[in-house]
């Protein structure tokens, strides 16, 4: 500019970029103030990979909102950590001006995905799929905006007509889905794969054709399918969608994935206390990619490993309950753990000695209590994690006497309580 002065609107550019480094969410009036490559450099910051390159920042350049496509297999009802990966990154792209398009895969979750697997899923029914379904997207929106969010279920066009699924099928070449890494795998092990397995990623690039998909995310073993996805949109005419892959958050144990099935997750409808403890129980090693995966931020510097540790279970708490709920899952925490108390509010179980005798069982307890299969807490005794009253269950005790337990705490684990009461 004459005279040496400074272009405001390349200040304020530079103020917003600034600001958004260091937040959790962008808010949508920045947005206007940068140009598609910065935008498409922000976005893409702690993602794994953005394909094609400069495929996003072209995208951004159109000047209208996007389309940014999730595809969620309600193969489970509840979210875990993990999940929320992405939700806070279509988040990202809703505070931009953006729509999400999430699709609910009840005709894709009777096929079963088979990304990262070295068998066939089981099928589930059709009322679970539905119950799942329900569930999942009422936790989703938790994290999305649902004034930007167009929900659809992709039995609306996969349940199409042989000549259409004929037509999607000549879209893809069986050696290109062999390239496949989990089907490679599962072919040199002579483990079975089904015609319905290898169908999963057109159906699922199919999807993008139907919703106009301008970008799809997914965990970094999804990269396949969302590449994919783009051939099958270029066969049907259909603009091709940019791509974003997220790495996949490590679970509790700080080594394999997130997973229900493996026992090492944090789902985010648990208790304050669940989630608070359950962070605190995870390595040092993976704060730092929690803080940026799930905070959006780094770990400050001035704090030490534990307090960092405590900080980031707080903020998940808040994130999924409120502020107020984090700091009371930490005192719980600190007079349960550090003082060895009990809870100040604690469940009631009931055993009502009439119908259930006067000999308590005491797996069937932990499943009155917890909720827990018989197996599960035949286990728990087994491994010395079930007490009353602070003193560990002896390991070959299954019953007590009723009369010696009403009013007894029983304790599961490191931190679920219940009151037992004999009626």
């Amino acid at each position: 500019m004459a005279g040496g002065g400074k272009d405001p609107r390349r200040e304020s550019e530079s103020l917003a970029l600034a600001r958004m480094s260091g937040e959790r969410s962008t808010p949508a009036d920045t947005a206007a103030w940068l140009a598609p490559a910065e935008r498409a450099a922000w976005l893409a910051r702690n993602a794994v990979d953005s394909l094609p390159e400069g495929g996003l920042e072209r995208k951004l350049a159109e000047g209208r909102p996007l389309r940014v496509k999730l595809g969620i297999d309600p193969t489970a009802p509840d979210i875990h950590l993990g999940h929320t990966v992405v939700l806070r990154k279509l988040r990202e792209f809703q505070d931009l001006g953006h729509i999400v398009v999430l699709i609910i895969g009840d005709y894709t979750a009777r096929v079963g995905d088979p990304s990262g697997r070295s068998d066939t899923r089981p099928m589930l029914s059709p009322e679970e799929i539905d119950a799942n379904a329900l569930t999942f997207q009422e936790q989703a929106l938790k994290i999305l905006d649902r004034d930007r969010i167009e929900v659809r279920r992709n039995g609306e066009w996969l349940d199409m007509r042989m000549e259409d699924l004929f037509r999607l099928a000549r879209t893809t070449t069986v050696a290109q889905i062999l390239e496949r890494d989990d089907f490679a795998k599962r072919q040199l092990a002579h483990a079975p794969i089904s015609l319905l397995e290898l169908l999963y990623p057109l159906l699922q690039g199919y999807d993008s054709v139907e919703v106009k998909a301008d970008v799809e995310l997914g965990g970094t073993d999804q990269k396949f399918n969302l590449l994919l996805a783009r051939d099958i949109q270029r066969a049907y005419g259909v603009p091709e969608q940019a791509v974003l892959t997220m790495p996949i958050l490590p679970g509790t144990d700080g080594e394999r994935r997130m997973s229900k099935s493996l026992g090492n997750y944090i789902g985010v409808s648990e208790p304050p206390a669940e989630i608070y403890g359950k962070t605190l129980s995870i390595p040092d090693s993976v704060v730092p990619l929690y803080y940026e995966l799930l905070l959006g931020q780094a770990v400050s510097s001035d704090l030490a490993p534990r307090d960092a540790k405590r900080a980031l279970a707080r903020d998940l708490v808040a994130s999924f309950h409120d502020a107020a709920a984090g700091e009371a899952a930490e005192r719980e925490f600190d007079r349960v753990h550090r003082e060895r108390g009990v809870p100040d509010s604690v469940e009631e179980v009931v055993w009502e000695v009439d119908s259930l005798g006067d000999t308590v069982h005491l797996p069937e307890l932990l499943r009155r209590a917890f909720g827990v299969s018989t197996s599960e807490a035949r286990r728990a005794l087994a491994q010395g994690g079930v007490s009353l009253d602070g003193e560990p269950v002896a390991l070959d005790v299954l019953d007590l006497p009723a009369a010696e337990l009403d009013g007894v705490v029983l304790k599961l684990g490191k931190r679920r309580f219940a009151r037992v009461r004999v009626v």
